[in-house]
């Protein structure tokens, strides 16, 4: 039988915009706790607040790149609620349209600071907390992309960080086993968001066309991470996959 989310408690990294914030507003409507991550106060704030519920959040400005900012995130969730429960391991950025053999250092750095190097930090917090808390374990989901899967054409330092959260998200789970931590991943393919407002004027395709693509509502990646956080810990989804029906996803290249 599933467990009753009454009480759980979720750390949502990225979650002042997109994704991350409509996965915090829908927990939160599903009588979570949550502590919301990002990296500014004002849009965690308005989130807190457009909620209905402030007193089930909390928030907490973070740069996911520093490790001890990362670290005093989950013991303010710890301080505020006794445990943590879930962590959506959200934060992440996109480099934009770069031929590889133009791709800067600094350009590759952040992508991997911000899109892998944050995702750890912040997991193996959330590892720390689920191993020793009593009674022990949790779930952590992190968000990869389809780019995890497949590349987009110019994009070789995103699509290089979002491979290597798989291989992240194996690793903690084969590791969590002993500890009744669950990791998953879930790969999000043209969700509508600011981020992916540019695939209404066209996006650079595989064969080097132009074309518009299509998207779709955000609330169906919520759906997905409430059915993977419904299961009981001793039941995992590793990978789960959702795209906009119509997108070139499964013919991309």
């Amino acid at each position: 039988m599933a467990r009753k989310n009454q009480g759980k408690v979720a750390v949502v990294t990225g979650a002042g915009s997109g994704i991350g914030r409509a996965v915090s507003l829908g927990l939160l409507s599903h009588d979570y706790r949550v502590v919301i991550a990002g990296r500014s106060r004002d849009k965690l704030q308005a989130l807190s607040e457009e909620s209905g519920c402030p007193q089930n959040v909390l928030v907490v400005p973070t740069d996911v790149t520093d490790p001890e900012a990362v670290e005093q995130l989950f013991q303010s969730a710890v301080s505020w609620a006794g445990r943590v429960d879930m962590l959506f391991n959200n934060a992440g950025a996109f480099s934009g349209s770069t031929p590889l053999d133009e791709v800067e250092p600094e350009e590759w750095r952040r992508m991997i600071d911000v899109n892998l190097s944050g995702v750890f930090y912040a997991a193996q917090a959330a590892f720390r907390q689920m191993k020793s808390q009593n009674p022990a374990g949790g779930r952590i989901i992190n968000n990869g992309s389809v780019s995890a899967q497949v590349p987009r054409p110019n994009a070789i330092a995103y699509t290089a960080s979002k491979h290597a959260i798989t291989g992240l998200t194996k690793g903690i789970s084969l590791e969590g086993r002993a500890y009744g931590v669950a990791c998953g991943q879930i790969d999000i393919g043209n969700a509508a968001t600011s981020m992916t407002a540019g695939m209404a004027t066209g996006m650079l395709q595989a064969d080097g066309t132009i074309r518009t693509e299509p998207t779709m509502d955000t609330a169906n990646v919520v759906e997905a991470v409430l059915f993977m956080d419904r299961l009981p810990l001793d039941a995992n989804v590793p990978f789960i996959t959702i795209t906009a029906t119509a997108m070139p996803y499964l013919g991309r290249g």
